[in-house]
This record gives C-alpha cells, sequence and structure tokens, in this order.
C-alpha cells in the first residue's frame, strides 16, 4: 500500500481518503461498527455508534436506518413491544426535525405502528401525509393505507369475523370503499404491484359476489309468479260468487 493511503472494510462517511489521525480513527470505528452489527454484536455495536454520533464529522442524522436498527437490538431485559414503542417515538421525533428523508421514515414509521398494534394511529399518520406531495405519488404508502383501512373495517367481533368468509355484512363499507381507493391509486403508479391487485381483485370479487346475491334468484322468481297465480284465482272466483 502507498505511503500515506490506508485500506477500510466499508466505504462510507466521505470517499476521501482520511488525511489525519483523528479521521483515520473515525474510519476505522466505523469499520468495527459495521463488522459488530453483522456479527450481531450489538452492545459493542452500540458503543461504537455512541462514539461516532458525538463526531462533528459525522452526521448521524443522515444515518437515521443505524440508530433505528440499533434502539432495542439484542437487549434480552426489553420485550418486542417496548423496543418497537422505542422506534416509534425516536422516528416520531426524526419526522420532524430530518424533514428531508421524512417520506422515508414514514414507511418505517408505519411499520413499526403496525408491530406495536397501533393500526388506527398507522392509518392516520398516512392519512395525514398521502393528499399532499410527494407522499401521493409513494405507491408503498398507498398500500399500506389500504392494508390498514381494510384491517380497520373488519367487524368488531372476533366470532363474527370468523363466520365471515367475505367483505360483507359487519364491515365497514366506508373503510372498504377507502381501501380499495388507495389500492386503485397504487396500481395506477406501479402496474406490477402485486399486493395491490391481490386485493383489487379480492373487493371486485366480492362487490360482484354482493350484487349478484341482492338480485331475485330463479327460486324466488318461481315464487312470485307463484303468488301471482294463485292471486289471480282468488279473483276470479270472487267474480264468479257475485
Amino acid at each position: 500500500m502507498p505511503h500515506g493511503e490506508h485500506s477500510f472494510l466499508f466505504s462510507s462517511l466521505d470517499s476521501k481518503q482520511p488525511n489525519t489521525a483523528r479521521k483515520v480513527h473515525i474510519r476505522r470505528l466505523f469499520d468495527v461498527l459495521h463488522l459488530c452489527i453483522q456479527r450481531h454484536d450489538w452492545p459493542r455495536a452500540r458503543r461504537a455508534w455512541a462514539i461516532l454520533a458525538r463526531c462533528k464529522e459525522v452526521d448521524w442524522t443522515t444515518m437515521w436506518r443505524t440508530s433505528l436498527l440499533l434502539l432495542g437490538e439484542g437487549d434480552a431485559t426489553t420485550d418486542s413491544n417496548e423496543t418497537d414503542g422505542d422506534k416509534v417515538g425516536f422516528l416520531t421525533v426524526m419526522m420532524r426535525q430530518f424533514p428531508e428523508e421524512r417520506e422515508s421514515i414514514l414507511k418505517e414509521l408505519v411499520l413499526h405502528l403496525i408491530h406495536s398494534g397501533q393500526h388506527r394511529r398507522a392509518l392516520e399518520e398516512l392519512d395525514l401525509y398521502l393528499p399532499s406531495y410527494p407522499y401521493q405519488d409513494n405507491p408503498v404508502l398507498h398500500v399500506y393505507a389500504g392494508l390498514m383501512a381494510l384491517y380497520l373495517a373488519q367487524p368488531a367481533s372476533a366470532s363474527e369475523l370468523s363466520e365471515e368468509t367475505t367483505y360483507g355484512q359487519g364491515w365497514d363499507a366506508s373503510r372498504l370503499r377507502n381501501a380499495q381507493a388507495h389500492f386503485e391509486r397504487a396500481r395506477l403508479m406501479d402496474p406490477s404491484n402485486v399486493v395491490a391487485e391481490a386485493f383489487l381483485n379480492q373487493l371486485s370479487g366480492t362487490a360482484r359476489a354482493q350484487a349478484a346475491t341482492s338480485r331475485y334468484t330463479p327460486d324466488s322468481d318461481e315464487d312470485e309468479e307463484e303468488k301471482m297465480e294463485v292471486d289471480g284465482a282468488q279473483q276470479a272466483r270472487k267474480r264468479v260468487r257475485a
């Protein structure tokens, strides 16, 4: 290796070769961080990240995904729900402080809200941002919104849900329409989106089935004809008696 040059395992921070001992140390520490992450050595990874985040040469806000990854990982004393809650809090703060990455942060926030069981809040967050640019043109966010609307459209009773095989009685029709609108928007922007296509097919199939059952069936037509014949015979008998 030529004099004055250093080799590093991971490229990041700055593509330029470090020209001071401090910058070399930071790059080495960055290598240690990512090696520990790959080996799932979370305590050492967190210690390395804690040092890096305090260095003025490191813009930790652009590496928010690293902070999110390390938050709660490998801590046996913390359950998954508590970890998701910590991550939701962290992402909520990042949404306000780092608007340049808000679109990407919103995706992560919605996922962790879902993991923590906060489905209604997940949909509320999406409804807040989806009407505006650039969120309205993001098919992934529309799929998330469609899934949340569909989830919240379910009947409140678990027994009622288990008896219903289609989106029929007991389901919230308004939320179903909302879900369909989001899936259609996602498909419009990304025709290859298989999730949106699958749920749209299911929703449209259910709508057709409900429309068909709302019409007269052949049996009901026959019953109606029999009723008309009986009424006609009764009227004829009344005229004969008169």
